[in-house]
C-alpha cells in the first residue's frame, strides 16, 4: 500500500511510505512456537519513507542481494537514491542490508546506539583471548558498523519523526508520520505482529518487560496504522478510526 498525502505541518511537504519487505519472527510465541528453537529465519520488516526532502529506509534487515531485489519489486527508488537508513533497532538482525546504502547516512535513537555498543565492546573484551578469530572479526566489524551509525535528530524530515519506545530494546525507537486523516507508526519490534497488537503482548524476551508495556500501550494510543516491527501494516482497532 502505498499513501501519498499532505504533511499537516507544511501543504508543500509530501509523504510517501511503502513496506519494502514484510518482517518474520524465528519463532513466533503467538503461534505456539518455542522461541528456543527457531522454525525459520527472522528479520524485521523494511520500510521506505520518502518526502520531497528525504528518503527514508527503515531497517535494511534482508542481505544485500535480496532487499535491492524487493526495493526493485516494491519502488523505483533505487540504493543509491536512500538518503538516510533509520534502525529501529541496533541489533544486527535489523542491518544485514546496511552496507547497500553507502550514500545514506546512518541513523538510530541515541540511546539505543550507546547500549548496543557499549555490548558489542564487552563482547570483545569478554573473548580477548579465546583464540576465535571469526568471532573477533565478526565482534570488530560490528563495532565499525555502529560507531558510523549516527543519533537521529528529533526530525529526520518534515512529516518523519521520532517516537521512542523503549523497552523492547534499550533505545528502540518507531518512526511517526503524521498525517491530516490518520497517524501512522512504524513501530520497530514495540509492536512486534498483527496478533502481537491484537492480544496486547510484547515480546517476551523484552530488554525491559515493564517498559516494553509502557510503551506498546503509548504506540496504540497514538497511531491510527500501525507498521508492526515483524508484520505489514495494521489498522489499530484498539483506536477510534482516523481521529
Amino acid at each position: 500500500m502505498m499513501v501519498r498525502t499532505a504533511d499537516p505541518i507544511s501543504l508543500q511537504a509530501l509523504t510517501d511510505y511503502r513496506v519494502i519487505s514484510i518482517g518474520t519472527l524465528a519463532a513466533h510465541p503467538l503461534w505456539g512456537e518455542d522461541k528456543r528453537a527457531a522454525v525459520r529465519t527472522g528479520h524485521a520488516t523494511t520500510t521506505l519513507v520518502c518526502t520531497d526532502t528525504a528518503r527514508v529506509l527503515v531497517d535494511p534487515s534482508l542481505p544485500v542481494p535480496a532487499l535491492l531485489a524487493r526495493l526493485g519489486e516494491r519502488t523505483k527508488v533505487r540504493a543509491a537514491e536512500i538518503s538516510h537508513v533509520f534502525l529501529t533497532s541496533a541489533d544486527r538482525l535489523h542491518h544485514r542490508g546496511l552496507v547497500a546504502f553507502e550514500n545514506a547516512v546512518w541513523l538510530a535513537h541515541e540511546t539505543e546506539l550507546d547500549a548496543a555498543r557499549t555490548s558489542v565492546r564487552e563482547q570483545i573484551a569478554e573473548t580477548a583471548d579465546s583464540g576465535d578469530d571469526e568471532l573477533d572479526a565478526a565482534l570488530k566489524y560490528e563495532l565499525a558498523t555502529l560507531e558510523r551509525c549516527e543519533p537521529a535528530p528529533d526530525s529526520i524530515a518534515p512529516g518523519i519523526d521520532l517516537f521512542p519506545l523503549p523497552g523492547v530494546s534499550p533505545g528502540c525507537c518507531g518512526l511517526l508520520l503524521p498525517m491530516p486523516r490518520a497517524t501512522v507508526l512504524i513501530c520497530g519490534d514495540a509492536v512486534a505482529t498483527a496478533e502481537h497488537l491484537e492480544e496486547g503482548k510484547v515480546l517476551p524476551d523484552s530488554f525491559n518487560v515493564e517498559q516494553a508495556r509502557e510503551s506498546f500501550a503509548e504506540a496504540i494510543q497514538i497511531a491510527d496504522l500501525l507498521i508492526p516491527g515483524r508484520d505489514n501494516i495494521s489498522v489499530n482497532l484498539l483506536r477510534p478510526p482516523f481521529g
